[in-house]
């Protein structure tokens, strides 16, 4: 996060257009059982098809780490995971509440490892009882020192909890003329059930300081994806599969070319379905900026072609979800004349072809990360929401079939 302003140089670059075909979404809203001041929404899809929404609150004693699971009726009462932490709370780095199985879940937050302002660690803590009570947290990492780790990805492998996050422990060094001596790496583990930790592993030793990781579980094992640094800073996004227990070395999902001598805080997104697999991400390669999806057949093994999903105006946060027929629905933020971000979604087919843009909302910050899941046959999302000087979160629930081209 050192290089968050540049996030903010950019935002005036994308300009103040909304797509030309765009169409308000119908659907429903969705009331959240939140307190006052929540922040940092976060979305979760379990392998049972459990959609999990997590948050955070300040209170008297520190932080609150809130979950809530959606059921027909909409989202449950909230419960508490954590409670009176000295946590790290930002609106890019987020904490979650995964359902891995009906009963095994998970969460993770991010707790203060310093005096210096992004010095944090990752904590995960484990409930087998379908998040009522969870055990004593640890630490992903084993180096302890003072610097970020952040952006985590949790899913499931061999009946196991996994993470992937971005490890900082070698940002404290002198910097010198290799960036790969003090820059962020990205890291990833196993926990098992007993808490135990094994199979650390360097994934890459140069990405992007502060773009958040996703993982899909394809039928051949977890793919994913990340924003890759080189030492020309050239941030474009990776895509890295588990064979067996390990992770390849990652490979360009796509030559954007994006050079930026900083993070702009904009990671991709990926969906998987069997060995159908879905990446969506943003890019502002010679200072056009771009939403693009790219499909795999294999498990993320290759990929098709580039898919351009959004151009003028799109400020990325991206989501993307599959649909049983291989299609995906991709969510992005738009800039408007409002000064805040509107929530759009599109379908896009294997072959290209895109439905009308639809917007959700209207009112959402540049600086937040929209979320959506599919939940049975309807689309949920959730949103930071914007209303004066009052900042909360916002849910609602729309029908794929009012996304998707007929």
């Amino acid at each position: 996060m050192r290089n968050l302003i540049v996030c903010l140089i950019l935002l005036p670059v994308a300009g103040c257009m909304s797509p030309p075909d765009s169409d308000d979404g119908a659907g429903d809203s969705l009331k959240i059982h939140a307190g006052e001041s929540p922040s940092g929404p976060r979305l979760s899809t379990g392998a049972a098809g459990t959609v999990v929404l997590s948050w955070m609150e300040p209170d008297v004693s520190g932080t609150t780490l809130w979950y809530s699971q959606l059921i027909e009726d909409g989202w449950q009462p909230s419960r508490t995971v954590v409670s009176g932490v000295d946590m790290f709370v930002n609106w890019a780095d987020l904490p979650s509440v995964t359902a891995l199985t009906e009963t095994h879940w998970v969460a993770h937050w991010l707790e203060m490892a310093g005096e210096s302002t992004y010095a944090y660690h990752v904590v995960i803590s484990q409930s087998f009882d379908r998040g009522r009570t969870w055990s004593k947290p640890i630490k992903p990492h084993t180096d302890d020192t003072p610097t970020e780790h952040g952006f985590v990805s949790l899913f499931p492998q061999d009946g196991k909890v996994a993470a992937i996050w971005l490890d900082g422990r070698k940002t404290g060094n002198e910097p010198s003329g290799d960036p790969t001596t003090s820059g962020m790496t990205l890291r990833g583990a196993v926990i098992d059930n007993d808490g135990s930790l094994h199979d650390e592993q360097l994934i890459d030793e140069l990405i992007c300081d502060c773009c958040q990781t996703d993982v899909a579980v394809a039928e051949s094992g977890p793919v994913a994806v990340y924003r890759n640094r080189t030492s020309d800073e050239v941030r474009d996004i990776f895509v890295t599969r588990n064979i067996d227990g390990v992770w390849a070395p990652g490979v360009s999902l796509n030559n954007d070319n994006w050079q930026i001598a900083g993070c702009p805080v904009n990671g991709p997104a990926i969906a998987a379905r069997g060995n159908q697999v879905a990446a969506a991400w943003f890019s502002l390669p010679g200072q056009e900026p771009a939403v693009r999806v790219k499909f795999s057949a294999d498990g993320g093994a290759s990929f098709g072609p580039v898919i351009p999903v959004a151009r003028e105006g799109s400020l990325g946060r991206v989501d993307t979800v599959l649909l049983p027929d291989g299609s995906a629905i991709t969510s992005w933020l738009q800039s408007s004349e409002s000064g805040l971000g509107d929530l759009l979604v599109r379908h896009v087919t294997l072959e290209g072809r895109m439905s009308t843009v639809h917007k959700i909302a209207s009112n959402a910050p540049a600086r937040s990360v929209p979320q959506m899941s599919l939940s049975g046959s309807d689309l949920v999302f959730v949103w930071t929401e914007m209303a004066g000087e009052t900042t909360g979160i916002a849910s609602a629930r729309v029908p794929v079939a009012a996304i998707t081209m007929n």
